[in-house]
C-alpha cells in the first residue's frame, strides 16, 4: 500500500510527486511516455526553463525525484483502476497490481490533427497549436492561421499579435458569419477558403502552402487548433465526473483542492479545465500533492490520537 500513485508523468503528475515525496509520503509514479508535448523543440514561459526542450524538463524532474527514496518512477502503462476498501487498486499493463491509498491523474490530452498531407512532418517545428508557446519564435514572419468557424473568430485575432502577415485558411468554405467577415476585413486579413491540397516543407521547416488548385502560399509558420482528446478513460472507469472548458469537452471535473468527484482521486494537468501552460501545471500537480499530504494528515489523526491514548 502506498500513499499515492500518480498516473502521468508530465509537469503536473512530476510536480505532484515531488511534493509528496518532501512531505514523506510513499508515492508511485506510472509513466507510460504519451505527452502531448513532446514533439515540440522547446518549451516556454515556464520562468529559469524557457526554451528547454520537454524532454530534457522531464528527464530533470525524474533526477530531482530520485533524491527522495519514497518517490518511485516506473514507465509502465496502467491497464486498469478500482476502488477497494481500503482506497484503489491499479493495475499495470503487465498484470502488476498496486495498492494506493489516493490517487492523481495527470494524463493529459492527446491532439488530432486535421488530415492535410505534409502536415505530421511540421508539427511542433513549424506548425503549432498554441502562439503562447511558439509565436514569439515566429514573430513577424509570414504566418497562416488554419481554421474556420468560431476557431477562426478566437484564434485568428490572437495569433495577429505576433504578425501582421498573416492569413486565414479555411480549408474549404468558410463557417463565417458577415459580422465575422468585417472583422477580419478591418483587421486587414484575408481569407483563403481553397481546399488545401499539401504542406510542403525542407527538414520540418514549413516553406509553402500548396492548394487543391495548383497555387502556392509561401509561409513560415501554422497555427492550427487540433481537437483535443482528454485521455479519461481511467477516470471514467472510478466514476468521476467530466466537464468542458471552452472548445474542449470531457476534461476532469475537480474541486478547488484538485480532488474529482469520487473521493480520494485527484487530476491536475492538462487533463482538468486550465489554460495549457507548463507553468499552471506545474502549479496544479504542486497544489494537489499538498492537498492530498493535508487530507491524509487529517485521515489518519485518529489512529495517532488513538495510539498516544494507549
Amino acid at each position: 500500500m502506498v500513499d499515492t500513485v500518480v498516473i502521468g508523468g508530465g509537469p503536473a503528475g512530476l510536480s505532484a510527486a515531488l511534493l509528496l515525496g518532501r512531505s514523506r509520503r510513499s508515492v508511485l509514479l506510472l509513466d507510460d511516455g504519451q505527452a502531448r508535448h513532446l514533439v515540440s523543440h522547446a518549451s516556454h514561459s515556464f520562468l529559469t526553463r524557457d526554451g528547454t526542450p520537454p524532454h530534457e524538463l522531464r528527464r530533470i524532474g525524474r533526477e530531482q525525484l530520485a533524491t527522495y527514496p519514497s518517490v518511485t518512477v516506473r514507465a509502465k502503462r496502467v491497464a486498469d483502476v478500482a476502488a477497494t476498501e481500503s482506497g484503489f487498486l491499479v493495475t499495470l499493463g503487465n498484470g502488476e497490481s498496486v495498492e494506493s491509498r489516493t490517487i492523481v491523474i495527470s494524463t493529459g490530452v492527446a491532439d488530432l490533427l486535421p488530415e492535410i498531407e505534409g502536415l505530421d512532418a511540421v508539427w511542433g517545428t513549424s506548425a503549432f497549436s498554441c502562439p503562447y508557446c511558439d509565436g514569439w519564435e515566429v514573430r513577424d514572419r509570414p504566418l497562416g492561421v488554419i481554421a474556420s468557424g468560431e476557431a477562426a473568430r478566437h484564434f485568428v485575432p490572437l495569433v495577429r499579435q505576433w504578425s501582421r502577415d498573416l492569413v486565414l485558411l479555411t480549408d474549404g468554405p468558410a463557417d463565417l458569419g458577415s459580422d465575422d467577415r468585417a472583422l477580419l476585413a478591418a483587421l486587414d486579413l484575408p481569407i483563403l477558403e481553397e481546399p488545401i491540397a499539401r504542406l510542403e516543407q525542407r527538414g520540418g521547416m514549413l516553406e509553402r502552402v500548396v492548394f487543391a488548385s495548383g497555387e502556392t502560399l509561401p509561409r513560415s509558420a501554422l497555427f492550427i487548433r487540433p481537437t483535443s482528446l482528454p485521455r479519461t478513460d481511467l477516470a471514467v472507469k472510478l466514476g468521476c465526473e467530466l466537464t468542458d472548458y471552452g472548445p474542449i469537452t470531457g476534461l476532469i471535473k475537480v474541486d478547488e483542492s484538485g480532488q474529482t468527484t469520487v473521493p480520494g482521486v485527484y487530476a491536475a494537468g492538462d487533463v482538468t479545465p486550465q489554460m495549457p501552460q507548463i507553468a499552471l501545471s506545474v502549479a496544479a500537480g504542486t497544489w494537489v500533492g499538498a492537498m492530498i499530504n493535508q487530507a491524509l494528515v487529517l485521515r489518519d489523526l485518529p489512529q495517532v490520537r488513538a495510539e498516544h491514548a494507549a
